[in-house]
């Protein structure tokens, strides 16, 4: 998907965090294209640096390593932390205090904007026949999702009181193809993730927003139109994969929480103690 941009690459420095796992490997080398320098950072295990690339391994907790990993840094595309739900510990460690220490090397450094990987659980709670706007009160189904609301209004902070722009994606379900009926609402192609990415870092004026990240899928439980500002125009969808997913899986009990609330899983799973 990706095009090359005509004159000279939009960033100088552009981080991206959370590299090593799914959806960084993902963007990884679809972003090299706009910046002179991609670094690339996670407490997992990197692949070696490409031409324009630069390692920067940082756990999140550590304070003093956020603040070098920010240092000449123009803009963020913050995947890193635990992307699942579990106990809140290593939640807290990874998602809040890591969230925090981010914002607060952005603001030391003068790093302008964010692209900030928040959740289509923040809102979990609601049923999967109602259709939710990001103005919508959040209703986060576990631990996971406490932390991307709290990732959210860090964001908000920070641009309030300190200008740093920010777009909180709140991420569905992104993978080569949907693999149940729930991600027939939920589903975001790779390239439509690349597509809303570069959106977020590219678009003149982003503030603080909050953007849902699905594919132009028939089914949609969230409604994007407050984020047209961005340019965000997906593509790609869900509805060839129907007939074969509506086929796997025929009959869903809707007395099940999984199947009627939008986090699926996570509103069942936990507690932890």
């Amino acid at each position: 998907m990706s095009e090359s941009f005509p004159t000279a690459p939009p960033f100088r420095r552009l981080l991206l965090t959370g590299a090593a796992g799914g959806l960084g490997r993902v963007l990884r080398p679809r972003l090299k294209r706009l910046c002179a320098t991609l670094r690339v950072s996670d407490v997992a295990v990197l692949a070696p640096t490409g031409d324009g690339e630069e390692l920067a391994p940082a756990p999140l907790e550590d304070a003093r390593a956020v603040r070098a990993l920010l240092e000449g840094v123009d803009a963020v595309v913050h995947l890193g932390g635990i992307s699942v739900e579990g106990p809140f510990e290593p939640i807290l460690d990874a998602n809040v205090r890591g969230t925090y220490h981010l914002y607060e090397a952005a603001r030391l450094h003068g790093t302008r904007r964010i692209v900030y990987a928040s959740s289509n659980h923040v809102t979990g709670f609601y049923r999967q026949d109602e259709v939710v706007d990001p103005s919508m009160p959040m209703r986060p189904d576990g631990n996971y999702g406490l932390s991307k609301a709290w990732g959210e209004l860090v964001a908000r902070f920070y641009f309030d009181r300190y200008g740093i722009e920010t777009v909180c994606l709140r991420i569905g379900s992104s993978f080569p193809e949907p693999k149940d009926r729930r991600m027939l609402a939920t589903w975001l192609s790779y390239d439509d993730l690349e597509r809303l990415v570069v959106a977020s870092l590219t678009a003149p004026l982003v503030g603080h927003s909050v953007v849902y990240g699905l594919s132009d899928n028939t089914t949609a439980w969230w409604d994007n139109a407050s984020a047209a500002h961005l340019g965000f125009r997906p593509r790609d969808s869900s509805e060839p994969f129907r007939s074969a997913l509506e086929a796997k899986e025929p009959a869903l009990d809707p007395s099940d929480p999984a199947v009627r609330y939008q986090g699926g899983a996570f509103v069942t799973k936990g507690p932890y103690a």
